[in-house]
């Protein structure tokens, strides 16, 4: 059975409260319900992972690498473009990743246009709401077949 680790960043756990007008109102919970029943269609043992500190992170993307894990899915959110210790950690443990984003960081502050991770992504989904994680899921799932 193909293994997908979803990862969360800070603030995440927040989604439904936080700044709806940007982040829309699905809670983080929300998104998980619909990647599990996504992942029961497709036959995917889903892993979910969401924390607001930076090593606690890193941590859980070296255990990817024993755990099985094929393939992850990140919105590393604050720490997009401010953690080179989570780069360091995707580029060390080498499994495929797609970075998304809630909102279209490119429509927003200047500083939340640069990513530290996009450049070894398989793919960024941006500025799609929830229906990025989807999209994110079912390219995932084609890149593991």
């Amino acid at each position: 059975m193909r293994t997908l680790l979803v990862i969360n960043g800070p603030n995440l756990n927040m989604l439904g409260r936080r700044e709806p007008e940007i982040y829309g109102r699905q809670t983080l919970e929300d998104i998980i319900e619909s990647l599990e029943a996504l992942a029961d269609i497709h036959n995917i043992r889903l892993f979910n992972f969401q924390s607001n500190a930076e090593h606690e992170i890193v941590e859980r993307i070296h255990q990817a690498m024993d755990d099985g894990t094929d393939y992850i899915l990140i919105n590393p959110a604050a720490f997009t473009h401010t953690s080179v210790a989570i780069r360091d950690a995707l580029a060390t443990v080498s499994i495929p990743f797609i970075e998304v984003h809630l909102s279209n960081i490119h429509k927003r502050e200047d500083f939340r246009a640069h990513s530290y991770f996009s450049d070894l992504a398989d793919g960024v989904i941006a500025g799609l709401g929830t229906k990025g994680y989807e999209l994110a899921f079912l390219a995932a799932s084609e890149k593991m077949s």
